[in-house]
């Protein structure tokens, strides 16, 4: 494990990239916006490969934000409609960044952030505190995000998150996945499985309509494995519903290469992108397939959904693990 200069912003805040090497595995991270910049994996052969979208350079990111290439995504990732929510009977105003609603946090989300970091075994944990009123939000929240390698060579998110007054909070990262290599071109023809019985009905602008509507005999049943294709951006309300350890929730299979991606989570929500909106460098349409653990879009706004609220004393907490395999 090493650190590195990646460049500085146009202000001169420097920014350093970490890499983690364990298992055959290596993936690489920013400390700016807490990016998982590379992540390379054998094939069945052995071969090595880089199988997330990422930029050689700073520069790439700066350019090409809107994708959020592998980005830790806060403080409320997906959507919240109308740029609003009620918290303790007041109303929260946010700044609108896609139409009237939010998304991914705003404009000055935590992937536009640097974030301090510093060594743990296998890995680094990356903090910041995001100021009372930081994109409208309210209370000033500590957060921190430990991305650690185990023994097999997964890959661990930990995020943890406390705040001194009433807030919500939602985070994920927005890796894309490309097990063919993020160079090979389009990422569709994987193959999918996600154990969620379940979707969150969408209407206008993609935000919710509180209904759970079953995937039986629709274009979102991925309950067995099936071959992606373009036209997905959709949060699954997973069969586990939100647990105290990661469990298993989805698998991506590329069968060209063997490469095998696990995903478990503690979390009760997977958004499938399949990227039809990617043309950013060298990338283009469905050059990856984004598997974002979350809690619910909209939540704030549908008390029917597992709640995003932190209070002072609770400590936000959630684990993703993504794992990588051949066969």
């Amino acid at each position: 494990m090493g650190t590195e200069p990646f460049g500085a912003l146009p202000d001169g805040t420097p920014v350093h990239r970490w890499t983690l090497e364990r298992a055959g595995v290596r993936v690489r991270v920013l400390t700016y916006g807490g990016i998982v910049q590379s992540v390379r994996t054998p094939d069945r052969e052995g071969h090595g490969a880089e199988v997330a979208l990422g930029f050689d350079d700073l520069d790439g990111y700066l350019e090409h934000t809107s994708p959020y290439f592998g980005a830790l995504v806060g403080r409320f990732a997906n959507r919240i409609g109308q740029a609003r929510f009620p918290l303790d009977e007041r109303i929260y105003h946010l700044p609108a960044n896609e139409g009237p609603n939010l998304l991914h946090g705003g404009d000055g989300g935590f992937d536009k952030r640097v974030w301090d970091a510093a060594p743990v075994p296998h890995g680094v944990r990356l903090t910041r505190v995001s100021p009372h009123g930081e994109e409208g939000f309210p209370g000033r929240l500590e957060v921190s995000v430990t991305y650690a390698l185990d023994e097999a060579g997964a890959l661990a998110i930990d995020y943890s998150a406390v705040t001194d007054a009433p807030t919500v909070v939602n985070l994920t990262n927005h890796a894309y996945w490309n097990l063919s290599g993020a160079d090979s071109g389009t990422a569709t023809g994987h193959e999918l499985r996600i154990a969620a019985s379940r979707i969150t009905a969408l209407a206008a602008g993609k935000i919710p309509t509180g209904e759970l509507a079953p995937v039986d005999g629709t274009r979102f049943d991925f309950r067995e494995p099936r071959k992606t294709g373009p036209g997905h951006d959709q949060n699954y309300a997973l069969d586990k519903g939100v647990t105290s350890v990661a469990e298993p929730v989805a698998e991506l299979y590329d069968p060209a290469s063997g490469r095998v991606l696990t995903v478990a989570t503690t979390e009760p929500g997977l958004q499938l992108y399949t990227g039809d909106y990617i043309d950013h460098g060298p990338y283009g349409p469905c050059a990856g397939t984004a598997l974002e653990t979350q809690h619910f879009p909209d939540a704030p706004n549908r008390p029917e959904f597992p709640s995003t609220v932190l209070r002072p004393g609770a400590v936000f907490t959630s684990r993703t693990v993504y794992g990588f395999s051949a066969r």
